[in-house]
């Protein structure tokens, strides 16, 4: 069964967690390419390449440790002194090496799945450099991911687009016509999920596509993306840039850790209303307990704002699986019963 994960970031990298452990599943994720904060800046800037730290975490996630935990280790190592490397991570500067090795990022990511021994994909929705272009509801616009992501002011995102126009590549279409399911966040809507469904040829695809479309929400509101939206409003957004209805919506009915919940409150992020009725949209609405409880901890040397409240890879995984496998249990006994009607 093929899965496709479109995304990037931590939420990409809590599902694939999980989801890895189930060996009947074909696993890809296709990552975004408009990341300009942090050591992404530095890469853009003075190496010219697209963004790595998404595609470092997705290989990450993908990559079952065993008993070499110190690969990973090495790999995620952040490097918290040091003039001209603070705030780098080692996988980034062995992707740079590598990248300039075998004279591209496509095959540095080949090269290092080799190297982890990953089964699944990860792929760049793109290889155009593009930059991410907000309008809000007061008229102005802000150019650049990070200003996007982190903003100064509290005011909602009308609309999104990328400057110059980005076009996929060729392995990003594939993968979306070979998917049996394609699964959408969690994740920052317009600064992590739309920013790869704008790319060109990503939205024809997914409206082309046979496949089944899962939308995981998000937890809490984001300042000055979803401040006072609702899952509805998130869901109408999401399903307006996909150009069709996703199938099902997983929406976290658990209670977040309340001393982390309350800093987020004093930064102005809250719970999202969950005010979608199951009669009113097409697609199936699942909810569960999907918050992690345990302690998110900030690398050493990590300047960039972190989620310090996240999905459970465990219990996604568990709702994620019984989607696949109830719709597969439908169609075995659709296929009996059609047996059994000619049979007699």
């Amino acid at each position: 069964m093929n899965i496709l994960l479109i995304g990037g970031g931590t939420g990409s990298t809590v599902v694939l967690e999980g989801l890895k452990k189930h060996r009947d599943l074909r696993l890809t994720v296709i990552v975004g390419m408009v990341d300009d904060g942090g050591s992404n800046a530095v890469v853009r800037d003075e190496f010219g390449l697209l963004p790595l730290s998404d595609i470092r975490k997705s290989l990450l996630a993908l990559y079952d440790s065993g008993s070499n935990e110190v690969l990973r280790k090495l790999f995620l190592y952040r490097f918290a002194t040091g003039e001209g490397i603070k705030g780098h991570t080692l996988g980034n500067l062995l992707m740079i090496a590598m990248t300039d090795i075998l004279g591209g990022e496509i095959e540095a990511i080949t090269m290092f799945k080799t190297i982890f021994g990953i089964n699944g994909d990860v792929i760049p929705v793109t290889l155009d450099k593009s930059k991410l272009v907000a309008k809000y509801n007061d008229g102005s616009v802000v150019e650049g991911e990070h200003l996007i992501d982190e903003p100064k002011e509290d005011k909602l995102i009308t609309s999104i687009y990328l400057k110059p126009e980005a076009k996929a590549t060729k392995d990003a279409i594939k993968a979306i016509a070979k998917a049996d399911y394609i699964i959408l966040g969690p994740g920052d809507i317009f600064t992590t999920t739309l920013p790869n469904l704008i790319v060109k040829g990503i939205k024809n695809a997914l409206v082309e596509s046979k496949a089944k479309i899962i939308y995981i929400t998000n937890l809490t509101s984001k300042k000055g993306q979803t401040t006072g939206r609702t899952q509805q409003d998130c869901l109408n957004i999401l399903e307006e840039y996909i150009g069709r209805d996703v199938d099902y919506a997983l929406i976290n009915n658990g209670m977040l850790p309340e001393k982390i919940y309350k800093k987020y409150v004093k930064k102005g992020q809250f719970i999202i209303e969950d005010d979608i009725v199951q009669d009113d949209v097409t697609c199936k609405v699942i909810r569960s307990d999907l918050v992690a409880t345990t302690r998110i901890k900030k690398d050493k040397g990590d300047e960039l704002e972190r989620s310090l409240i996240r999905h459970d890879s465990e219990k996604l995984s568990k709702e994620l699986y019984k989607i696949f496998t109830s719709d597969r249990l439908k169609i075995a006994n659709l296929l009996r019963a059609f047996a059994s009607y000619y049979k007699n």
